[in-house]
């Protein structure tokens, strides 16, 4: 596949994901009517719903994350994954993240066992630019030694664990096995 082909067939993706969001109910923007840069205020109901907040850094990581995977799988196989395929995969991967985290399954779930107490889901600009903050973190981490990439995500999950009391393993950890402590932890920040 060309490099004009993987382009196209990643904002092909990118699109669908935005397509089916929109289908599900997941609102275009905020519906505060505006659309920042950043919006970094946890507590508030703009909070996933502008082009970039504290979590995403949690999605550069996930780029990070999945780019080590495909490496080591093709490590594994005997195969050396083409950058435009481990594209292509991390971007399905994520786009069914964000799918799957605008359900309302998930949405509840973050509600009753995380610090997103008024979470309604993530606007589609924010759904798309999480999975471009995440193709961000892919193209880091083919670009850079090993050694700064697992640097870079243990800075980005200290800083927002400072700045926040939340990040990608505390995110993870309250959605699948919620304890009481990190969650008392986080709300008095």
């Amino acid at each position: 596949m060309s490099k004009g082909q993987t382009v196209t067939f990643a904002a092909a993706l990118i699109a669908l994901t935005a397509l089916i969001l929109y289908l599900m109910g997941q609102t275009p923007i905020c519906t505060c009517g505006t659309i920042r840069l950043w919006h970094g205020v946890v507590f508030s109901s703009e909070n996933s719903q502008h082009l970039s907040d504290w979590y995403t850094f949690s999605h550069i990581i996930h780029g990070f994350l999945f780019y080590g995977l495909l490496h080591m799988v093709g490590h594994a196989t005997g195969r050396v994954f083409p950058i435009g395929l481990k594209l292509l995969v991390a971007i399905t991967i994520e786009a069914g993240w964000e799918i799957f985290e605008n359900t309302e399954f998930v949405i509840n779930r973050y509600r009753e066992t995380t610090i997103a107490l008024d979470y309604y889901g993530d606007s589609v600009l924010n759904s798309v630019s999480d999975i471009l903050a995440m193709v961000f973190g892919l193209f880091l981490a083919s670009r850079l030694p090993v050694w700064s990439v697992i640097a870079l995500a243990l800075a980005m999950e200290a800083f927002t664990g400072i700045m926040i009391r939340d990040n990608l393993t505390l995110n993870v950890l309250m959605l699948v096995w919620p304890v009481q402590a990190v969650l008392d932890w986080q709300n008095a920040g």
